[in-house]
């Protein structure tokens, strides 16, 4: 499929050299912004950030599960599938995170798995752990890991996918969404180095991770440990305080990886175990401040501080 070659090849060279990609004609300054022309649905905040992207001025970006605890747990109402089957496009992140997906009836020739073509570079999860997150209740770790996003190349390859998308939609567009496609992939390989570089000096020291989520993140950077599952804001029972005893034994993990802040609580009982709190925050949902990759960035600055990266 084409995706303006020529704009997307002008728009790289711009991206590396610190330039600013041509803009359209339509989009100069004192001309006349492209018009929008439809709607995208989008499954959790980093597709919501790269259709946003993509798509500038002439996508409307709709995320239905922004005020979910954890949108991999969302489920759609009535009414959101009814709104869905109305957009343009709707563009998934796959990899087993769309659960919901399986009991609704939406158009196919929609549906965009953003991770379909990497399916080769998907992680299997073997066991089945089940245990309750926050007022959705009780979930499932199992069948694929779906935390795709925190491998910045990773997201690369799903940018692709939904840029291609977007060209097949509106062909009249492509350039644009070439464009933007140059833009977005420099700035994730910028990313990317700025994480490779922060994780770097922790070679093998172990880590212990609050959660199941980062397996594309451990495998990107080369990072040692083990999940647990706590929650930030639920004090861990006696069990789990043991099995982390038990990883903390046999490893001697010094920092433990947590999506967002513990409780106070919780800080301080890691903390009588020698272990820090290191926030690495997957950003499924909208970030208070910032964007998607403002997120990121903050999280390659944590992971430079708690291990001693130089800039």
């Amino acid at each position: 499929m084409r995706l303006g070659l020529r704009a997307f090849a002008a728009a790289v060279v711009a991206a590396a050299c610190g330039c600013a990609p041509e803009l359209p004609e339509t989009a100069v300054a004192g001309r006349d912004e492209p018009s929008r022309v439809g709607a995208v649905e989008v499954t959790n905040e980093p597709l919501a950030w790269v259709a946003g992207r993509l798509g500038g001025p002439l996508v409307e970006v709709r995320f239905r599960a922004a005020e979910a605890t954890d949108p991999a747990t969302w489920k759609p109402t009535t009414e959101d599938i009814l709104a869905m089957q109305e957009a343009d496009l709707i563009m998934l992140n796959g990899a087993s995170y769309e659960g919901w997906l399986k009991d609704v009836s939406l158009p196919i020739s929609r549906l965009v798995d953003t991770t379909a073509a990497a399916r080769d570079r998907l992680i299997s999860v073997a066991e089945t752990v089940t245990h309750s997150h926050g007022p959705e209740g009780e979930h499932e770790h199992a069948g694929t890991a779906f935390t795709t996003w925190l491998d910045p190349t990773l997201l690369a390859e799903q940018a692709r996918a939904a840029a291609a998308a977007l060209a097949a939609r509106w062909p009249e567009h492509e350039e644009l969404f070439a464009e933007g496609l140059a833009a977005l992939a420099a700035d994730l390989a910028a990313l990317d180095a700025e994480l490779e570089a922060a994780t770097a000096p922790a070679g093998d020291r172990p880590l212990v991770f609050s959660h199941p989520v980062y397996q594309y993140f451990q495998r990107r950077y080369g990072l040692v440990g083990e999940s647990v599952h706590f929650e930030p804001d639920v004090m861990p029972d006696a069990d789990q305080w043991a099995e982390l005893d038990r990883l903390l034994e046999h490893g001697g993990a010094r920092w433990m990886v947590w999506e967002e802040e513990p409780i106070g609580e919780i800080r301080a009982a890691l903390s009588e175990r020698g272990v820090g709190v290191l926030v690495v925050a997957p950003c499924a949902t909208p970030p208070p401040g910032g964007d998607f990759l403002a997120v990121m960035r903050g999280n390659a600055e944590a992971l430079r501080a708690a291990f001693g990266a130089a800039r």
